[in-house]
């Protein structure tokens, strides 16, 4: 259907009391037979499907707003509303439904909203009594009518009844008029009830009421009145502010009259509800409904006609990139971009879509890169704003175009090193601004938001691209500041940039696995962060520690052999030693750490641990972690020494047990026949089996030799020729203080089916160690 008076957006009030667009598409009342009745259609332009199928209930309240919507509620709490693009259609689909429910349609509203408590007082009431009888607009009669206006804010019959009279009448006209001259008076008394007057008006909650009070002749007035407020001593100055203080400046100037017209008319409206009016009760808090929503359509009429003004926006962004811009022009231009995307967060997901590609259509990107980098504290904050709008709406995006930018431009001037750069080059002493460019450059290397298409892979291109490119610039006052191990500047707001970093880096850790493994052991980056275990900013410390805490987290042994190689639990051990006593976070970290290590039983860190700091350790016994690594080292020990003698056997000991196997025989009790004649009868089963399997050893063995392969049943000899290789292997990662033929066995032997028989070990020994190690 291509008639544009019929073409709508469906809208539906949420939780929050927001309106959510549910699509656009076009309208139609027809009747339904499923639901027996005629009902409003919506099918969505873009597939034909049926967004929205609505019986018009003879009961249901319809209600006209700004001539191009229409408002009801189906349930409690279940909202909707049809915006018009033309009056036209609005005007066509109201006269069905008040034909449908034999409706005057020259009413905004088709029925009185019924409250449960007035129902049955609402059936006594008779049809002529449609309206209620307004006083005379007179300055006598002002204490009358604000009694009036007060006295029916807790009915909803009757708020229906007055707004009806007050509009029929023209009787908010009549009111500004009386304010005007009991200003000129100097009214004091009847000014204060004009206040409760209108402040009541407002909280009629009805858009046909606000279409008279925020038209241009009359939002002056009525900003007027409420800055007579009967509790405040002297008037508050609310038009002063809006005429000489606030100023409406025109980056570029905007020729469509109805536009500004909008522009000034929101502002305003939104100042009402922000500032002069004071915060609604409990019991006031849905009075205002229909201003929030006359708000959010205005925001979105604002945006829409923005947007389809292609030459303006077009514009704006020639001049914001332009060299020849004075630096005071730049500045209001950045703060419209501001400005124009938070207005944009009222837009539905759909059409905020739409904006931001338009935007970057337009070249928003490129304008950031250069705004971003300027002196000027005021535009480079605006930027920032802007930036995380277009992070939190599309990282994909914004990913997108700074991976094009090395084939155009420097390192230096890249986007994301520019944020980079901007993060680190904070002036603000609590580092705000850092904080905020760190949280969008997590969203931007977060793999989660990352997409995997068919052809290529975003997260692996993005990230390979980031570590090439911007790591070395967010790690460079890091590894400034650890040169030579030794932490250079320990000020607190360096300390504060340091964590930030060090929070990033750990992000990556957790959540990079290759790339950021690769750029710590090609850095040395551990051993230069657990330099600021040394700082005299705790905070930092532990940042530090976390850092490290997420690395042995992995239990990745290619981290594991990087730590022992560079010995790299000393600054840490070191750290807990010079806490001394103290009872604080970095003693409850440290121990946790290798509490951890204790409880997963990582072996080579165990093993580098006790090896080389047990006696530095051994008198902290308000915990029991560091006694417990000994007995896990113990046991571990004790574990490889019964399976290097199990293993040990070689052809002579066969012989001896031969032997013994005889002599035991030879040893049996004569008087014992029956027992003799049964281990007779296995002697011989077994021997055979014995035999064979010695023969078949034997035979494996020669064949090694001629052949060059291992053995099926290896015999003890053989072993040392792995230990050799193995020996080797272990070399590029020296134990201090560990023999090097231990820690080979550990890989030849530990096996997954010898778990059992571990567990079994643990179980057997632990009893036995633990009066060992108290002693």
């Amino acid at each position: 259907m291509s008639d544009t008076r019929r073409r709508v957006k469906v809208y539906m009030l949420n939780e929050d009391r927001q309106w959510d667009d549910r699509g656009t598409g076009h309208v139609s009342s027809t009747f339904v037979e499923r639901l027996k009745g005629i009902s409003l259609l919506v099918r969505a332009e873009s597939d034909g499907s049926l967004l929205l199928e609505s019986k018009i209930s003879p009961n249901t309240a319809y209600q006209k707003q700004q001539d191009t919507l229409i408002v009801w509620s189906e349930a409690d709490n279940y909202d909707l509303a049809l915006s018009f693009q033309e009056k036209a259609g609005c005007d066509e689909i109201w006269e069905k439904i008040c034909q449908v429910q034999g409706k005057d349609p020259a009413l905004d509203i088709t029925q009185d909203p019924i409250d449960e408590s007035e129902e049955e007082r609402f059936e006594e009431i008779p049809e002529t009594s449609h309206l209620v009888e307004l006083p005379p607009c007179e300055l006598s009669r002002l204490e009358e009518i604000a009694d009036l206006v007060t006295s029916v804010l807790s009915s909803p019959i009757r708020r229906e009844k007055l707004a009806i009279a007050l509009v029929s009448e023209g009787y908010i006209k009549k009111l500004l008029g009386l304010f005007r001259v009991c200003e000129d008076l100097d009214n004091r008394e009847g000014l204060h009830h004009l206040y409760e007057i209108v402040r009541g008006v407002l909280f009629l909650n009805k858009a046909a009421l606000f279409e008279v009070m925020f038209s241009d002749d009359c939002m002056m007035d009525v900003v007027g009145c409420l800055e007579y407020d009967p509790a405040l001593v002297q008037p508050k100055r609310h038009r002063e502010f809006l005429t000489k203080t606030a100023k409406f400046k025109e980056v570029i100037p905007i020729t469509d009259s109805e536009l500004r017209q909008k522009i000034h008319q929101t502002y305003r409206v939104q100042y009402i509800q922000d500032i002069i009016l004071p915060t609604p009760s409990v019991f006031e808090e849905n009075f205002l409904s229909t201003l929030t929503s006359f708000i959010f359509f205005n925001k979105v009429e604002i945006v829409s006609m923005l947007q389809e003004d292609e030459k303006f926006l077009t514009e704006v962004f020639a001049q914001l990139t332009d060299e020849g811009t004075d630096d005071g022009k730049r500045r209001e231009l950045v703060n419209f971009v501001k400005e124009f995307c938070a207005f944009s967060q009222t837009l539905q997901p759909q059409n905020r879509d739409a904006f931001f590609k338009t935007l970057a259509n337009l070249g928003i990107l490129p304008a950031l890169e250069i705004v971003m980098g300027m002196d000027d504290l005021q535009v480079r904050a605006a930027a920032t704003d802007i930036f995380s709008y277009l992070v939190e709406f599309s990282p994909s995006m914004v990913r997108e175009f700074v991976m094009q930018e090395p084939q155009q431009t420097d390192d230096d001037v890249l986007l994301i090193n520019v944020v980079i750069k901007q993060m680190i080059c904070d002036s603000d002493p609590e580092l705000g601004g850092a904080v905020q460019l760190m949280g969008l450059l997590r969203t931007l290397i977060d793999p989660e938001n990352m997409l995997a298409s068919t052809n290529k892979t975003e997260k692996t291109e993005f990230l390979s691209f980031f570590y090439k490119y911007c790591m070395p610039v967010l790690t460079a006052p890091l590894l400034a500041n650890t040169a030579h191990d030794k932490n250079s500047k320990d000020n607190f707001q360096t300390a504060q940039l340091l964590a930030l970093i060090l929070e990033l880096l750990t992000f990556c850790v957790e959540h990079h696995t290759y790339h950021i493994k690769t750029y710590i052991m090609n850095k040395d980056l551990l051993r230069r962060v657990l330099v600021l275990m040394n700082s005299k900013h705790t905070f930092l410390a532990l940042c530090a520690l976390r850092f490290m805490r997420r690395i042995i987290g992995l239990k990745d042994e290619y981290y594991n052999r990087y730590i022992i190689k560079g010995n790299l639990f000393e600054p840490v051990i070191n750290a807990l030693l010079d806490n001394g006593t103290r009872y604080n976070l970095l003693n409850s970290a440290v121990i946790e750490l290798f509490e951890f290590i204790r409880v997963e039983d990582i072996k080579s860190l165990i093993a580098h641990i006790v090896d080389n700091f047990y006696n530095a350790l051994e008198s902290i016994e308000y915990v029991q972690t560091f006694k417990g690594l000994k007995g896990r080292y113990e046991q571990e020990k004790d574990r490889q020494s019964q399976r290097l003698s199990r293993y040990r056997r070689d052809a002579r000991s066969l012989d001896e047990d031969e032997d013994l196997w005889f002599n035991d025989d030879d040893d049996e009790d004569d008087g014992e026949t029956v027992e003799k004649s049964r281990i007779e009868d296995d002697f011989s089963d077994s021997y055979g089996k014995y035999m064979e399997a010695k023969k078949g050893a034997a035979n494996g063995a020669n064949g090694a030799n001629s052949n060059g392969k291992a053995a099926v049943i290896p015999p003890a000899s053989p072993v040392i020729a792995p230990n050799s290789s193995a020996a080797s292997s272990v070399k590029t990662v020296p134990l201090p203080a560990t023999p090097v033929l231990k820690t080979a066995l550990v890989g030849l032997v530990d096996y997954p089916d010898d778990e059992d028989e571990d567990e079994d070990d643990e179980e057997d020994q632990s009893p036995r160690k633990r009066p060992r190690l108290g002693s």
